[in-house]
């Protein structure tokens, strides 16, 4: 009489869970990485060895689009002109006591421009943070 053994050992080996786990890692790398970098305006900040730790309720950022034009920013959304940062800091600030604004501007823009946002801050009376680089 034969003896049989009853199991057998199965020497292959079943990739199945190790795709699934380098998928869920891949997954949340993806989800990782976008969150680390937001979508922001690049710009080349001038530098600074004095920083001001005050919080600024909104941003103005004024982007060099070469060719003497410029394109305006307040927070991220594009606003097309001095006018239009104007009404978008009334429209944002409106209810805000002593409202403070951070503007960032490339080092290429002229001081033209960055003065006149500087006025209307004033003639509205916002308080303005000129931000720099470290």
């Amino acid at each position: 009489m034969a003896i049989k053994r009853g199991s057998k050992v199965d020497s292959s080996f079943a990739s199945s869970s190790m795709t699934d786990l380098m998928f869920l890692l891949l997954i949340f790398m993806i989800i990782a990485t976008t969150l680390i970098n937001p979508n922001a305006v690049k710009l080349m900040l001038p530098k600074s060895a004095n920083q001001l730790k005050d919080k600024a309720i909104t941003t103005v950022s004024i982007q060099d689009a070469g060719g003497g034009k410029y394109r305006y920013y307040v927070e991220l959304e594009n606003v097309g002109s001095r006018e239009g940062i104007e009404r978008a800091l009334r429209a944002r600030l409106s209810d805000q006591e002593e409202p403070t604004i951070s503007l960032h501007a490339d080092k290429t823009v002229e001081w033209d421009e960055i003065v006149q946002v500087m006025n209307i801050a004033k003639d509205n009376g916002y308080k303005l943070i000129a931000a720099t680089q470290p």
